[in-house]
């Protein structure tokens, strides 16, 4: 099969197989769970991969990561003005045409390239739900400061509106755009635009100061509940352990129980258990090692009860300030 003639997603189990199991794994942590099923089923379905279509499949997704970041840097006309002096005039619109068929360009495209302390002045007086759709297309750093800086009840307001949004119709985006003093760019797409919902929440949260986080937090519990719960389970997750320091990292390794530990090690990415291995004893690495041996096959679903279980200790360790977890938005003073 010619790289020209194969799908959008029997390139990407190509560059997939290309890339090996570690960084086709860190890929995967990045996708939905329908994504991920539909991929594995083209890796499966995969026979021998000819050199010259290996080859062809990563020159094309290199030309596309360097157009989109051309394009995310300085618009379109300066994506095309580069690849056509890298690659020639017809590659390059060939390139382009592909992107920005399959990309769109985002709305707020403008907002995501200025200073946040602008965008707080340009955003701060509008409806909450406003500013929770204009939040949902930032980068989360950008979101996360923004957010911080609201008063408390509105930060509580903006978050629930966040995590509730779904989709949004291409003429209420462009009408927000237009009436914001018309400095946003509208590329209103034909579909309607996914953004905000929980994940989105989750990693504007994951970006502001404690304070912050707990007001919200210990709102949306009194006001919506189920809704909190979902959020704090996502806040930080089993793999994140690797950002603790070695004294956290002991702390926590003292409150939790070794066989769900083991239990939790069997899904966890090498470096993970290299983190947990370096804080214990020789010797009690070894057993931990020896009852993942013996413990056999495992339901998916129990080893991430299991790594939820332990992420709850962790959680509970920093409500009380016996360890610190690593955040954006605020500046630590460990002392």
């Amino acid at each position: 099969m010619r790289s020209q003639k194969m799908s959008g997603k029997q390139k990407a189990a190509v560059l997939l197989v290309s890339l090996g199991p570690e960084l086709s794994a860190e890929v995967f942590r990045h996708l939905r769970e329908e994504e991920i099923e539909d991929l594995t089923l083209e890796i499966a379905g995969l026979r021998k991969i000819q050199p010259e279509v290996r080859d062809s499949v990563l020159e094309e997704f290199h030309d596309l990561l360097m157009a989109r970041e051309y394009l995310e840097h300085g618009g379109i006309d300066y994506a095309r003005e580069l690849l056509e002096k890298a690659l020639g005039p017809s590659k390059a619109e060939d390139i382009i045409n592909r992107l920005t068929a399959s990309l769109q360009v985002r709305p707020f495209d403008f907002a995501r390239k200025t200073d946040p302390s602008q965008l707080l002045n340009f955003i701060q007086n509008e409806h909450p739900q406003t500013i929770a759709l204009i939040l949902a297309y930032l980068h989360p750093e950008q979101a996360g400061l923004i957010l911080s800086s609201l008063p408390p009840e509105l930060q509580v307001d903006v978050a629930k509106r966040l995590a509730k949004l779904d989709r949004t119709t291409p003429e209420v985006l462009y009408e927000i755009e237009s009436t914001l003093e018309k400095r946003l760019s509208a590329f209103a797409v034909d579909d309607y635009t996914s953004a905000g919902g929980i994940d989105a929440a989750v990693d504007i949260l994951n970006m502001v100061d404690r304070t912050t986080e707990k007001t919200i937090i210990d709102s949306l519990e009194e006001e919506e509940p189920e809704l909190a719960e979902e959020i704090r389970k996502r806040m930080f997750v089993f793999e994140d352990i690797i950002t603790l320091d070695d004294r956290s990292i002991q702390k926590v390794l003292r409150e939790v129980d070794s066989k769900d530990l083991a239990m939790a090690l069997k899904t966890a990415s090498e470096d993970v258990a290299s983190r947990i291995y370096k804080n214990m004893s020789k010797r009690a690495a070894e057993m931990l090692k020896e009852d993942m041996d013996y413990m056999g096959p495992v339901r998916l679903r129990d080893i991430e009860e299991t790594q939820q279980k332990i992420v709850a200790v962790i959680r509970r360790l920093e409500e009380t300030g016996e360890i610190v977890i690593a955040r954006g938005g605020e500046d630590e003073v460990i002392v």
